[in-house]
């Protein structure tokens, strides 16, 4: 059968598999009414292009509800509620009925429950944390225990803080100890023991959307589960519902915890910054306070130590004024949430099933030699809503079971707009219990370089963390079938495989909610169990792990020519490269590279990731002037001086900028140049230059000995150095790819362009300068500091500021995942304070170990 032919009917097997009829089969639960695609279309038309599956970090806002906000604040005058004129009542008023709907929202009433207004969920955790009567060991009664679940969020982790100086006790429990180490009945109260205790735990995990048992409310605080079954005391009981009550029902009259903390964003997608913390009040009066704010005191003296609390719960506990717009728009929230979905019942049928449809086929997955696709960490086969959420959580694999780091996932996801989350999701516990990762190994990682929030994806071949994909109600089946096409495309060696057992497995599990039987016909019809939905892989024959013919160091590049063959610097930032022939380098690389950079109106630097025309502006630098100089198509050229100002003023004034994490001080470079840039990009901006005085150090390297280094406005390192005989081999790989498509090919040089190197070799073979340890060009010593991981900004076009997915995704495809491709360097030694790179020049390397 023709190659092309082959592609087309087993492409056409996987559409069949992704079909809105097989998810049918699968789960009987789908939108909330006939008109749910037009919901969609009309409330969420700003996603149109865009696959958004991490509804866990916030879920999305219809339009209607901003549209009916923006009315509401535009009808009325609404004032301080701290005060009692007519409009002030009106706000005070207000805020009243947006916490009568709270309660009524998850079935309980203001005689049970007080509902605290903050920042959000970790502020209403740190409010429980300083307020929780916790008491010392005495001679007759132990100390409070703080107890929590190792399944928690940090912000829960975290109230150990407050508590290790109070001599309480910290108890991490595991999920399987609970119910383990339970009681048969609840243990009688002794009288003489008083000291209260709390136990932590999440409704459901915000790393694998485990949901836990809602009956551990009542059965701690009857103290006949682990570990109040072994303590004498009073035990609290403080649920986390901030990811649970995104999606799902809680019934607080049936399940009385002491204290639920929430976000909103979770629930609606905005308001942002405005959470809660509900109370029940038979426990309110334990609680004390230390601080007190505006609004909080019946009564003070400013001259003596004298303060009454107000005896309103809410009021006594919200420091200040409450953000009351925000509280206020939450009245249009719940409106929304109900007009368009009818119910949370709803909502958690409609997202579980998603969910349950996208585990299916991801876990049932595997490459063309039978090895499983993804390792998904869930204590559940998605059998059931009430014991599992709308989230799935997991790692790829390679065709060898070797896991592929998230960051490569997470940047060709990007470069599809799949919207995912990656890391360990502020839940270390849970993140150690599925990933194995042991104590020693988490603090290994911290000193190796590796921190919560970076990109740093494996250690040593383990993973740090993983993917985590969530739904969310106004998640749609094409939101599934993206993210698998997706998978299947870039991550699944053809031809794919579908494992039977796990199917017919999956076939006999049934959900007490309703499910139809969980299994796509088509895959159990006894036809081939092949599918593709991409191309072939090139034909050429990879020998090492990156492609190239397989040699010796020896063979390499000793005895052979390696020449630099271009220079390039980029004077501001995300702008077009200046090409030069020689050019001066100093102790931050070569000169005025990565001077500037342009920001927004807000001061947040833009990159060709968020203003892909930003290639099309083209600085230059003349220095027998001491100019630079700013070009772009349409506009007038104007020049914008080198040399620092030494009396800034009002429109040159020295400002704090952030800068892949690191606060950089810079100076403006005028009105003249803002409204340039702001012209050109079609919104203001400015355009602003490291202070001469700042000195920012790199971080990257220190694994490898690399000393730290002065660094301009670059992202990693001083320089970054590409290999033209890698480009040349991947610019065939894509080629090769692109051959049964209407694609233009790549031209060599414009690929060269997209990795926005500074520095250009020749005489290599393709990726030796991986295993580069130093090199020297002229009389310039380098050191190595990394491989550069590479992200979709490789995708814009720099000669038009148009987006592709090539080549990130034939570089992924090349490298086994591996999204790596040039390599940092720094100086080793300066040749002086005149010295110059130039083209021509010979370059020596040396190989590492």
């Amino acid at each position: 059968m023709p190659l092309q032919e082959a592609t087309e009917k087993e492409s056409l097997n996987f559409n069949q598999l992704c079909t809105f009829e097989s998810f049918e089969e699968v789960w009987s639960h789908y939108g909330y009414k006939s008109g749910f695609k037009d919901v969609i279309e009309r409330e969420f038309s700003r996603t149109k292009g865009i696959t958004y599956l991490d509804h866990a970090g916030t879920t999305l806002y219809p339009e209607s509800l901003v549209r009916e906000f923006y009315q509401d604040i535009s009808r009325n005058v609404y004032g301080n509620p701290h005060s009692h004129n007519p409009s002030s009542r009106l706000t005070h008023d207000t805020v009243e009925h947006v916490r009568y709907r709270i309660l009524q929202h998850f079935n309980t009433t203001p005689d049970k429950y007080s509902v605290i207004f903050t920042s959000g969920c970790t502020a209403a955790l740190k409010l429980v944390a300083e307020s929780f009567p916790w008491r010392p060991p005495t001679a007759t009664e132990p100390a409070s225990q703080f107890c929590y679940l190792t399944d928690n969020h940090t912000s829960v982790v975290g109230i150990r803080g407050v508590t290790s100086a109070l001599g309480v006790v910290s108890l991490p429990v595991s999920p399987k100890e609970i119910e383990a180490r339970a009681r048969d009945v609840a243990q009688s109260e002794c009288s003489s023991c008083q000291t209260p205790h709390l136990f932590c735990y999440p409704a459901q995990s915000n790393f694998s959307g485990r949901k836990y048992s809602l009956g551990y409310v009542r059965g701690i605080q009857a103290r006949k589960l682990y570990p109040a079954c072994d303590s004498q005391g009073r035990w609290f009981v403080l649920l986390d519902a901030a990811s649970f009550a995104s999606c799902s029902p809680l019934d607080l009259q049936e399940h009385p915890a002491d204290f639920v903390p929430l976000s909103f964003y979770k629930m609606f997608g905005f308001p942002t910054g405005l959470g809660a913390l509900l109370v029940r009040n038979d426990t309110a009066a334990l609680l004390r306070k230390a601080y007190f704010g505006g609004g909080t005191a019946a009564a003070y003296l400013a001259g003596e130590n004298y303060y009454v609390p107000t005896p309103n719960m809410a009021n006594r506990f919200e420091d200040g004024t409450v953000s009351f717009l925000d509280v206020i728009a939450l009245n249009h929230s719940f409106d929304a949430l109900h007009k368009l979905t009818g119910g949370m019942d709803k909502v958690q049928l409609h997202t579980f099933g998603l969910a349950r449809y996208t585990y299916m086929l991801l876990s049932s997955l595997c490459h063309g030699n039978g090895q499983p696709v993804a390792q998904i960490y869930s204590d559940s086969e998605f059998e059931n809503p009430s014991m599992q959420g709308a989230i799935l959580n997991f790692n790829l694999t390679d065709c060898h079971g070797q896991i592929v780091g998230y960051s490569q996932v997470d940047k060709l996801a990007s470069l599809f707009n799949i919207h995912v989350r990656t890391g360990c999701f502020c839940n270390t516990g849970a993140c150690q219990l599925f990933l194995g990762t042991t104590n020693q190994d988490v603090k290994s990682n911290l000193q190796a370089g590796h921190v919560c929030g970076d990109d740093v994806d494996l250690v040593d071949g383990r993973p740090t963390g993983s993917v985590r994909v969530s739904f969310g109600y106004m998640s749609t089946f094409q939101d599934c079938q993206n993210f698998l096409n997706f998978v299947v495309e870039c991550f699944v060696e053809k031809p794919v495989e579908v494992d039977q057992v796990k199917l017919d497995r999956l076939k006999s599990n049934t959900s007490s909610k309703g499910s139809s039987p969980c299994l796509l016909t088509m895959l159990t019809n006894g036809k081939p169990k092949h599918i593709d939905n991409g191309e072939h892989a090139a034909t050429e024959p990879v020998v090492n792990e990156y492609g190239g013919k397989a040699i010796t160091k020896e063979a390499k590049s000793l005895g052979k020519a390696q020449y630099l063959t271009n220079i390039y610097i980029y004077p501001i930032k995300s702008c077009a490269a200046f090409e030069v022939t020689d050019w001066p380098v100093c102790p931050l690389g070569l000169l005025h590279d990565r001077g500037w950079m342009v920001v927004n109106g807000n001061g947040v630097c833009l990159n060709q990731k968020r203003e892909p025309r930003l290639c099309l502006i083209h600085p230059q630098i003349y220095l027998p002037s001491n100019t630079l100089l700013l070009q772009a198509s349409g506009m007038d050229t104007i020049s914008v001086p080198l040399e620092n100002y030494n009396e800034p003023h009002q429109s040159h004034g020295v400002c704090q900028s952030k800068l892949c994490g690191d606060r950089v001080q810079t100076v403006d470079c005028g009105d003249e140049a803002a409204s340039w840039l702001s012209e050109f990009l079609g919104q203001p901006c400015r355009l602003i230059r490291q202070s001469p005085d700042f000195i920012r150090n790199m971080k990257k390297g220190h694994e490898k000995g690399v000393s730290s280094t002065a660094l301009s406005l670059v992202n990693e390192a001083q320089y970054l150095m590409i290999n033209h005989a890698s480009v040349d081999l991947l610019q065939r790989h894509i080629t090769s790819r692109q051959e049964s498509s209407d694609h233009q090919p790549l031209d060599i040089y414009e690929l060269v362009s997209r990795f926005r190197a500074n520095l250009v070799i020749s005489g290599l073979e393709p990726f030796e300068e991986d295993d580069w340890s130093h090199l020297i060009i002229g009389n310039t010593h380098f050191q190595v500091a990394g491989r550069c991981g590479r992200c979709q900004m490789i995708g814009v076009d720099q000669n038009t500021g148009a987006k592709t997915k090539e080549p990130l995704l034939s570089l992924s495809a090349y490298r086994k995942g591996k999204v790596t491709f040039g390599v940092y360097l720094v100086h080793q030694s300066l040749d002086g304070s005149n010295a110059t790179l130039s083209v021509g020049t010979p370059v020596m390397s040396q190989w590492s170990g």
